[in-house]
């Protein structure tokens, strides 16, 4: 069964209880087998955690983000958002129909943070080169502007909210990091973006695994991940 990674407080904007609606969906026992392929699916992109991994409950989180609101399925060509929303439509309130929308429109990306503010922070995500302006109410600790980080955003509300995944990636590796994206966009546009979110998510696992490397090195992009 699928668990909520980390409990979210309740605001007059949260989503958690709609979340909690959608993760008992997709984990309902007919996709048990299918969650499993998924899970390995996800940690053969972004590299395999443990449970004494510093960052496993993270990456849990991410894992659950991907598997609900990214992973087609193959059982039923949608992905487990798409189909609560479109078994809503019909027979539910409209604001909870908004709701269950804001899980098939959520912003997946590698983001910069241009400007913290008092309960907003704006992000620049690197591929597009769009802002966003996210509704954040918590001081989120040790994020400072110009920093770059794996986030998920959820619109709801009217407002754009964080989901409870983050990869943080060194301030040493800003600047390699902005370097490969507008490599990929200028010599390799046909690649996806979310194939650098990947990367880099494996490459900031390795920060934690091989300590005595520098993070340099493992932000190295001409040399192939560890």
């Amino acid at each position: 069964m699928l668990h909520r990674p980390m409990d979210t407080p309740q605001t007059p904007l949260s989503y958690q209880p709609y979340l909690d609606q959608l993760i008992a969906f997709g984990s309902e026992e007919p996709r048990k087998a299918d969650l499993l392929v998924a899970k390995a699916e996800y940690f053969r992109l972004t590299g395999e955690v443990f449970e004494d991994d510093k960052l496993f409950e993270l990456r849990m989180a991410s894992f659950l983000d991907y598997y609900l609101y990214d992973r087609v399925s193959p059982l039923t060509g949608k992905t487990p958002a798409v189909e609560l929303y479109e078994a809503r439509v019909q027979n539910t309130a409209p604001e909870e129909v908004n709701a269950f929308r804001s899980f098939t429109e959520t912003v997946h990306g590698l983001f910069e943070v241009r400007k913290l503010g008092k309960g907003m922070v704006r992000l620049r995500e690197l591929f597009s080169g769009k802002d966003f302006d996210v509704t954040e109410r918590r001081h989120v600790a040790g994020l400072e502007t110009g920093d770059v980080l794996e986030a998920r955003l959820i619109p709801f509300g009217g407002h754009l909210l964080f989901s409870s995944a983050f990869c943080y990636h060194p301030s040493a590796v800003v600047k390699s990091i902005k370097a490969e994206v507008k490599r990929r966009k200028k010599k390799e546009p046909e690649r996806p973006a979310k194939e650098l979110v990947w990367e880099c998510a494996r490459r900031a696992l390795n920060t934690e695994r091989y300590r005595q490397l520098a993070v340099e090195k493992l932000y190295d992009f001409e040399q192939k991940v560890l």
